[in-house]
C-alpha cells in the first residue's frame, strides 16, 4: 500500500518528511518515488484505491469514486479518430461512474484526507474556484475531516454535498474577489497554529489522485495513449498526467513513449498557452491582459488560476518540454458546441465546462489534421453528470460561514 520515498526535483535530494510538500532547500515540486516498480490493480479496494500502490496513503475509506475509461463508437465515427478514448470522472451510472460530485477533483480530495489523517490530523484549509471545494466538501460530510474552504463570492452556489450530510465540519468562506484572491486568503488562515494548506499542485496526493487517470486509461486500453487531451487552470492535471505516464513507462508493460500533452485554456483568460507558444517558461503580466474582464468572461471559471505553477521546477513547463504537445486557447462557443455534442452522444449527460473547453480543442484538432487520426487518443473529461446526480440524489447547498475581503482573515 503506497510505501515511498519523496525526492526533490530541483535538488535530487530525499526528503526525511514524508508529509512535506516542499523541499526546504529548493523550490519546485518533490515527487513519490513508490516502491512498487509495477502497478498492481487491486480492485478489492474502493474506488480510486485501486491504485493504491501510486497513491501516497496506506490506507482507505470506503468510496466508489474512480475513473471509468471507455470507447464511443458514435463519437470516434463522428472525429474520424477510431482510437479515441474517454476517461469520464462523474456521475454516470451507464457507465459504472458514480462520482457524486461530478468532477475528478475527488480523485485529489480522497487520498489527500487519507493522508492527512495518517499524518496526525488537523483542520485543512482548502482555496477553490468551485469544483475543488465541492469535493473536499463531500469528504469533509462523509468522513468528518474538518476543512475551511476559501472561494469566491461568486462561487458560492457551487458548494453543496450529494446527499443529506452533517456540514458541521465545513468552515464556507468567500471572498469579495477571484480566485487567486481566494488562494491569497487561504494562505493567510493557514498562518494559525492547526491549519494546513492542501498545497495544491505541491501536494503528491493531489497529484497522484489525478495520476490515477492515466492509470486507469492505460490498464484499459492495455497501453499508453499517444496523445493526452485535457483543460487546466493550474495545469496540475496535465502534470499529474507526465508523471503518472513516467512510473507506466518504467512499470514496463504499458509502452516506452510519453503521450502527447495537449493541454487547453478558455479564452480570453489564456496565460499559460500565451506563454508556451511564446517559449517562454515563465508568465508575464502581457500573459494576462485585462485579467479580470478576461474571468469574468470565460464559461469555465475553474481554468482561471493567475499563478499556476507554470515555470517551477516539476511545472507545466517541465511536462510539456518532455512530453511534447501543444496548447490551444478555446472560445466559449466552441466549448458550448462540444458540450452539446457530447451530451447527444453520451444519454444526455452533461459535462463540465472545463472538459467541454477540452473536447473542443480536440474537435479543432482533428479538423486541423494536427493529431495523427488513427492514433491512440485520451480525452480526459473532468467532470459531468451534474444534472444527473441532482436527479438521483438530495442536494444539500452549503451555508456561508464568513464573507471577506481580499487579504482580510476571518475569525474561525
Amino acid at each position: 500500500m503506497g510505501d515511498y520515498v519523496l525526492r526533490c526535483l530541483a535538488g535530487g535530494e530525499l526528503l526525511e518528511d514524508h508529509y512535506t510538500l516542499a523541499c526546504p532547500n529548493h523550490p519546485g515540486f518533490v515527487r513519490a518515488e513508490y516502491t512498487a516498480a509495477q502497478l498492481t490493480v487491486r480492485k478489492n479496494l474502493p474506488g480510486v484505491f485501486r491504485f493504491s500502490d501510486w497513491l501516497p496513503v496506506r490506507g482507505s475509506v470506503p468510496t466508489r469514486s474512480r475513473p471509468v475509461t471507455f470507447q464511443n463508437r458514435e463519437l470516434c465515427r463522428e472525429l474520424g479518430l477510431p482510437n479515441l478514448w474517454i476517461t469520464f470522472t462523474g456521475y454516470y451510472p451507464e457507465c459504472g461512474c458514480y462520482v457524486p460530485t461530478g468532477s475528478f477533483k475527488e480523485l485529489e480530495a480522497l487520498p489527500t484526507i487519507v493522508r492527512l489523517k495518517e499524518a496526525g490530523g488537523g483542520t485543512l484549509v482548502v482555496a477553490s474556484a468551485g469544483n475543488t471545494g465541492r469535493a473536499f466538501a463531500q469528504m469533509s460530510a462523509e468522513f468528518g475531516t474538518h476543512v475551511v474552504l476559501v472561494v469566491p463570492e461568486s462561487s458560492a452556489d457551487k458548494l453543496w454535498t450529494a446527499g443529506y450530510f452533517d456540514h458541521s465540519a465545513i468552515r464556507l468562506v468567500t471572498v469579495r474577489g477571484d480566485y487567486t484572491d481566494a488562494i491569497k486568503t487561504a494562505d493567510k488562515i493557514c498562518e494559525a497554529p492547526g491549519y494546513f494548506p492542501e498545497g495544491g499542485g505541491k501536494n503528491i496526493a493531489r497529484r497522484d489522485g489525478m495520476g490515477c487517470v492515466m492509470l486507469d486509461a492505460a490498464v484499459t486500453i492495455g497501453k499508453l495513449p499517444e496523445y493526452y487531451f485535457q483543460a487546466v487552470g493550474s495545469g496540475t492535471g496535465g502534470i499529474a498526467a507526465w508523471e503518472a505516464a513516467a512510473r507506466l513507462i518504467g512499470d514496463g508493460r504499458f509502452g516506452s513513449v510519453f503521450p502527447e500533452l495537449h493541454l487547453s485554456q478558455n479564452l480570453p483568460f489564456v496565460p499559460m498557452v500565451r506563454a508556451w507558444n511564446a517559449g517562454r517558461n515563465h508568465i508575464l503580466e502581457e500573459d494576462m491582459p485585462d485579467a479580470q474582464a478576461s474571468i469574468n468572461a470565460v464559461s469555465a471559471q475553474v481554468l482561471t488560476n493567475r499563478t499556476p505553477p507554470y515555470g517551477i521546477c516539476g511545472g507545466v513547463y517541465d511536462a510539456m518540454r518532455s512530453c511534447g504537445g501543444r496548447m490551444y486557447a478555446v472560445e466559449n462557443s466552441d466549448a458550448a458546441s462540444a458540450a452539446k455534442i457530447f451530451s447527444e452522444a453520451e444519454n444526455g449527460i452533461d459535462i463540465d465546462p472545463a472538459a467541454a473547453v477540452a473536447f473542443a480543442s480536440l474537435i479543432s484538432a482533428a479538423e486541423e489534421g494536427s493529431i495523427r487520426k488513427n492514433a491512440s487518443i485520451l480525452l480526459n473529461i473532468t467532470g459531468g453528470g451534474y444534472q444527473r446526480v441532482k436527479k438521483d440524489c438530495e442536494i444539500a447547498q452549503i451555508g456561508v460561514y464568513r464573507t471577506v475581503d481580499p487579504g482580510e482573515v476571518p475569525a474561525l
